[in-house]
């Protein structure tokens, strides 16, 4: 296919690596943050297991930045957040949730601080661009908020770390989970960091500048053949398995940290006056009336994930709903995120989920399905 075969308009941006994913086979694009992203490489399942197995390279420049600068930018950033950032240092990384002021999720990117009053936000779909803009009008503080040229890749699997190697030399090895630095490959100006949206071993190389996207692609994908690098994309079925929320589908605008036993990354007891802290207290006090949970439903093996909400009911009651859903070829088994009435949300209980070929009985278990403790991304 050519470049010019995909197309919803010119109101659809396309990354800096389009037309490489392209030549490198991408044969199917969706839509995330008004971009495109690559969603099909040929089987998802070998897609898989290139990522478990080896490494693939993905396209993620759609996890657009929002980078936050100025002299109040520490102050600020802590108001959009309710995880507390009071120790977050330069060159850390931090897993946050963006929340409005009913206590309802708008994102849960990766927050980034290059300097003490330099920060990105890596987003999950939505725009918090406006949403940033929109909260600094009447705050009274002193930050400027743009979205920089900056367009991430992810290197994703076991492999991973042998390639960056091979990239970067030995100094990237001591890069820990969760940090990130500032590099420059070839002359092209990127910061890298160990994360990633895989729950594998897995970084991620933000490109500064667009005009070297397809210099970069070929250059990681010349050195990783080697080590079996494929050209991918992010997987469904791992990222299902590692419970990793996907924003719009297990969280949106009406659903708080509570619901998805986020509460780590929620910090009532800072001074802080974060966007939503009164709604929080009052979801803690109050409790919830659903959570998210683990299913394994008892069927015959999905063709693909779910592209509708299935419903969950029991005894005839409905009780929630499938979020997420896939066959893991590895687990062999049927295993989904939902969201259920807090009296069934506890491990073992049995439901019954209404999925396109009929009713099917399904059981809440542990989430996530696999490596609960991120040992492999955290290795």
């Amino acid at each position: 296919m050519q470049a010019d075969d995909f197309g919803f308009g010119t109101q659809i941006r396309k990354s800096p690596y389009f037309d490489a994913t392209v030549r490198w086979g991408a044969q199917g694009f969706s839509v995330y943050n008004h971009m495109y992203i690559p969603r099909d490489f040929g089987d998802p399942e070998q897609n898989f297991w290139n990522l478990v197995n080896d490494a693939i390279l993905c396209d993620v420049a759609v996890e657009r930045q929002v980078e936050i600068t100025g002299p109040d930018a520490a102050r600020f950033v802590q108001m959009l957040t309710p995880r507390d950032l009071s120790q977050m240092a330069v060159g850390q990384c931090k897993y946050v949730l963006i929340t409005n002021a009913e206590g309802g999720i708008l994102n849960d990117p990766i927050l980034l601080r290059l300097a003490e009053n330099h920060f990105w936000i890596s987003l999950a779909d939505s725009d918090i661009l406006l949403w940033a803009q929109g909260v600094a009008v009447h705050s009274g503080l002193d930050v400027t908020i743009i979205e920089p040229d900056v367009s991430p890749l992810q290197l994703q699997g076991p492999k991973s770390g042998q390639i960056m190697q091979a990239l970067f030399g030995d100094s990237i090895l001591d890069l820990k989970y969760y940090w990130h630095r500032e590099m420059d490959l070839d002359g092209i100006p990127l910061l890298v960091s160990r994360t990633g949206w895989s729950s594998e071993l897995g970084y991620e190389i933000y490109l500064r500048d667009s005009a070297y996207g397809d210099a970069l692609w070929e250059r990681i994908m010349a050195t990783g053949m080697d080590y079996g690098l494929k050209p991918g994309h992010t997987s469904s079925i791992r990222r299902i398995e590692g419970g990793m929320l996907s924003y719009h589908a297990d969280a949106d605008i009406t659903t708080n940290p509570y619901e998805l036993g986020l509460d780590r990354l929620v910090n009532l007891d800072i001074e802080a006056d974060f966007i939503g802290k009164p709604a929080l207290r009052r979801i803690q006090e109050q409790g919830v009336s659903r959570m998210q949970v683990g299913l394994i439903i008892d069927c015959a093996p999905m063709k693909g994930p779910n592209t509708t909400f299935w419903a969950i009911n029991k005894d005839g009651t409905d009780i929630g709903k499938v979020t997420s859903a896939v066959y893991s070829p590895r687990l062999e088994r049927n295993i989904a995120l939902s969201m259920v009435a807090v009296a069934h949300a506890h491990i073992g209980a049995e439901v019954e989920v209404v999925t396109p070929s009929g009713p099917t009985r399904a059981t809440v278990v542990e989430r996530p399905f696999y490596d609960p403790r991120k040992k492999l991304a955290a290795a």
